[in-house]
């Protein structure tokens, strides 16, 4: 039996890897489990305003636990700030209300090559330290008669990169949603982006880059490969 095209088998067997690793491991290795951003039960029951007072309550408890003085002017406003930005900005992905809205119109052009939107910048969140993930995302489709409006590859893959992630997951992430929507299996991601978990701290590598790639349907052909390869060069 497959889920979503693994063996179920496969599956447990990296799981069960996985639940052995110290949890230092984990983020170091960077794995993940699956495809879905791990959320737990009752993870939509609070409102965006009680979710704000909850966090704006813990990071003024961090703030403190560091040592800051939080009567000063510059410091004092940055706990609300903060699950402000959380909430609203950088982590906005996280709420399935914030999902964009596609529309999808007919193939009338009856264009049947490949439509590439390439350098769509992306911004995230490493999942192990929450920190920066900061790139450049590659989206390519052929239509089966549907085709989207081109700011909504934009929207889906800020939509899916406004959450805590990595990247091979943000990939398939973005990929599988617009085959879903586009109803075709002929869907390319490709992500180049600089993690600053890496850039700012542990080995501390300023040159590095990451990345990934999905190739679904016609893109798994070396030909549409090189093609995609092209426009992007």
């Amino acid at each position: 039996m497959k889920l979503n095209g693994i063996s179920l088998n496969i599956q447990h067997e990296v799981e069960t890897q996985l639940l052995e690793l110290d949890p230092h491991e984990v983020g170091d290795q960077h794995m993940m489990t699956n495809i879905y951003t791990p959320m737990r039960e009752g993870a939509h029951d609070l409102t965006n305003e009680e979710k704000k007072r909850e966090i704006e309550k813990h990071f003024r408890a961090i703030m403190h636990t560091l040592g800051l003085d939080l009567t000063d002017d510059s410091l004092k406003g940055t706990p609300a700030r903060v699950a402000k930005m959380y909430v609203e900005e950088i982590f906005s992905g996280l709420n399935p209300e914030n999902e964009p809205k596609i529309a999808l119109f007919d193939n009338k052009y009856k264009y049947d090559e490949m439509l590439v939107e390439k350098n769509i910048t992306l911004f995230s969140s490493c999942e192990h330290h929450f920190v920066p993930i900061i790139g450049k995302a590659h989206i390519a489709y052929i239509s089966s008669g549907k085709v989207i409006g081109l700011s909504k590859l934009n929207r889906i893959a800020q939509y899916y990169a406004k959450r805590p992630q990595v990247q091979e997951r943000l990939t398939v992430q973005i990929a599988k949603h617009l085959q879903r929507i586009l109803e075709t299996e002929n869907v390319a991601v490709i992500i180049d982006a600089e993690h600053l978990c890496v850039s700012s701290r542990g080995i501390k590598d300023v040159n590095s880059a990451t990345v990934s790639a999905f190739y679904g349907g016609e893109f798994k052909k070396k030909s549409k490969k090189q093609e995609l390869f092209n426009y992007l060069k």
